[in-house]
């Protein structure tokens, strides 16, 4: 397995500089000409890359967005992977606030699963480690339907969250019920939650590769993703918008979230594992941080906080975050998915996300982050 390379600091980058004047920041850092770039570049069709670097300002008390593209196209599917956990946390926040004998802390357990948790732990959980069964017990709290209406009701959207994550029957269309503390000694059971059977989706690179893995058998043909979860860039650049930056949008496209709530989720979202108990050699601060620290073991600096939520499944890496550096007053957001599977078969378990992926995303916040530090506000 290719090393990590280390980050030895904030203004080291591999980046070299160029005559050409680019008016597009995105377009120059993706001109770099770092191998970690380069690679990538040199061979765009194998790894369906797509981009959104957005620049914020601010004047008086507005927020500006600028969003610059590459390759961003909501007919052309990715998987999602992890980062469908995300709306499942803000949706269940919400909807938290519509019942009136629930908060965040309160106790529950799925019927059959012998985890007792809240829903604040388990929200905790999707962002450190990027939990599943978490973020599973979190979908039968919501159920398909009430997740996907909340989101598409503040303008999140295409977006389709159909089934579970590495769960037997994961895509289940009745929710288990959940058993609820009222207090130390009183619990109530929920109703299960029928929600509608998925269709297809009929979106360009749907099926992907060349064969597959079913059963530990061999399937020579694509892989056909047409029932699985969609969250496309554009989609998950605006959610993280919202919940960033609330106050930017019109009050019917933001969030039901109180501050207690808004403010958690903001904690949840940048705590890095060793910070909440997790061991810190299996879960080094860049476990999950995969913008500007992904190719490195080593401690991430203080002053740098990554507001994100990534994926990585079936050969794809993606990461929506918001970085903030607060020693020299820098934020932008970054949302990338890229797609590293050499071989072109799925469910072998042989990816390319030491060797390609990871380095290419955390060069990539690299050189966005120069750009950014550069920038005159």
């Amino acid at each position: 397995m290719w090393g990590r390379f280390i980050f030895f600091g904030l203004m080291l980058f591999a980046a070299s500089c160029s005559s050409v004047n680019y008016t597009d920041p995105l377009e120059k850092a993706l001109s770099s000409e770092s191998p970690l770039i380069t690679r990538v570049m040199d061979n765009l069709k194998a790894h369906e890359l797509q981009i959104r670097y957005t620049q914020i300002d601010r004047r008086n008390d507005s927020i500006f967005f600028t969003d610059f593209d590459f390759q961003v196209n909501p007919d052309n599917y990715f998987y999602p992977a992890s980062t469908a956990k995300f709306p499942s946390a803000v949706a269940t926040l919400e909807k938290l606030n519509e019942i009136d004998s629930l908060s965040m802390h309160t106790r529950f357990y799925v019927e059959g699963d012998a985890v007792e948790t809240t829903f604040a732990k388990a929200i905790s959980e999707i962002f450190a480690v990027s939990d599943n069964a978490a973020n599973n017990r979190l979908i039968e709290f919501l159920g398909q339907d009430d997740l996907n209406k909340r989101m598409r009701n503040r303008g999140v959207q295409p977006i389709r969250i159909a089934h579970r994550l590495s769960a037997p029957n994961g895509d289940d269309v009745t929710t288990k019920p959940l058993i609820v503390y009222l207090n130390d000694s009183t619990t109530v059971l929920s109703k299960p939650i029928i929600n509608t059977p998925a269709k297809p989706l009929k979106l360009r690179r749907i099926k992907k590769g060349k064969a597959y893995y079913e059963d530990d058998l061999l399937q020579k043909e694509p892989f056909n993703f047409s029932l699985k979860n969609y969250f496309p860039i554009q989609s998950q650049n605006a959610l993280l918008k919202r919940i960033i930056f609330p106050e930017a949008f019109p009050k019917e496209q933001r969030f039901n979230l109180s501050v207690e709530q808004r403010n958690f989720l903001l904690e949840a979202m940048h705590t890095l594992p060793a910070k909440l108990g997790y061991d810190p050699e299996e879960y080094y601060d860049s476990y999950v941080k995969f913008f500007m620290f992904g190719d490195s073991y080593d401690p991430m600096p203080e002053h740098i906080k990554i507001y994100n939520k990534v994926g990585y499944a079936y050969g794809t890496l993606t990461d929506c975050a918001y970085i903030q550096d607060t020693k020299n007053n820098i934020d932008f957001i970054i949302n990338a998915t890229i797609l590293v599977n050499s071989n072109e078969i799925f469910n072998d378990d042989d990816y390319n996300y030491d060797e390609v992926g990871s380095p290419f995303l955390a060069q990539l916040g690299r050189e966005l982050y120069e750009y950014e530090f550069k920038r005159k506000r």
